[in-house]
């Protein structure tokens, strides 16, 4: 398996080559990480005496060194240059390239310290990325493996890709699976009625997750409610080392991506990580030799 992490030599990009790394190490995946510059912008060329780079050779070159010094030891990682017309682009094109199974890139600066702001990139991945997108909360310098992963179930059926996704990477990782529903209760027509059946479905979800997972891994359901999503994600327990898994909007395009208005309220709240699966997505193992 192949990451492919939007990196920039700033914050931003330390907490994406953090979380990819967490993300890695239980499984082996290699990191690309993916350095995107204007098509203007020269890259390989030396001047003729061969012993001077231009600033723009010299901030790829810093550019890699520093991207490469944060991935932890005992992981495979390259860098990569590639000229796009946006950086959003250019991570997307590098990702069905390398057959990556996943597409990791840092909140934008002006966020609060572990919250989402999300900028341009990840905006841009989030309406068109045909592969999973992993968005780290500003300040994320976790690299231990990741120890927890929460699947958001939703009150309806539907998302089979997201929980395939959880159900998949929960067992290859051999970490705990918590299914989650949340309950908006302020919204039209919510009611007792409405909680009771979030945990029918979540329950449904939960039963059906047990029987594919092996025999004695853990797997637990919770209803989260309150008078707004934000809320009900606050009164939730999270650990450090635990990722949330939410499905594309149904408004998604087949095989793309697009983030709903109940994912965007999780996301202002989230404090880890947030793994978010296009609508119809299916898992392809790529050679980290392609």
């Amino acid at each position: 398996m192949r990451y492919v992490v939007g990196y920039t030599p700033d914050d931003r990009g330390a907490d994406a080559v953090a979380l990819a790394s967490a993300l890695a190490r239980a499984q082996g995946a290699h990191l690309d990480l993916v350095h995107v510059v204007d098509r203007k912008t020269p890259y390989v060329a030396l001047n003729p005496q061969g012993n001077r780079v231009s600033v723009a050779e010299q901030s790829v070159r810093t550019a890699e060194r520093q991207g490469l010094s944060l991935v932890p030891e005992g992981l495979v990682a390259r860098f990569h240059v590639r000229q796009g017309d946006s950086f959003a682009g250019g991570l997307i094109d590098a990702a069905k390239e390398y057959r990556a199974g996943l597409i990791v890139v840092g909140a934008a600066r002006n966020g609060l310290f572990k919250r989402y702001s999300v900028g341009s990139v990840a905006n841009g991945l989030l309406h068109a990325s045909p592969v999973p997108v992993a968005l780290a909360p500003r300040g994320y310098r976790r690299t231990e493996p990741v120890s927890g992963l929460t699947l958001a179930v939703g009150q309806r059926t539907g998302a089979e890709a997201a929980i395939d996704v959880a159900i998949g990477a929960a067992e290859r990782r051999g970490v705990p699976l918590r299914l989650v529903s949340l309950v908006e209760l302020d919204a039209e027509g919510a009611s007792g009625e409405n909680i009771n059946a979030a945990h029918i479905h979540a329950n449904t979800v939960l039963k059906a997750a047990a029987g594919r997972l092996p025999e004695g891994h853990h797997v637990s359901v919770e209803v989260a409610h309150g008078r707004t999503i934000e809320e009900a994600i606050d009164d939730l327990e999270w650990n450090d080392g635990e990722v949330m898994i939410v499905g594309s909007s149904r408004l998604a395009e087949k095989n793309k991506l697009f983030l709903g208005s109940t994912a965007n309220k999780v996301l202002r709240a989230l404090p880890v990580p947030m793994v978010v699966v296009p609508r119809d997505y299916v898992r392809i193992d790529s050679d980290p030799e392609d």
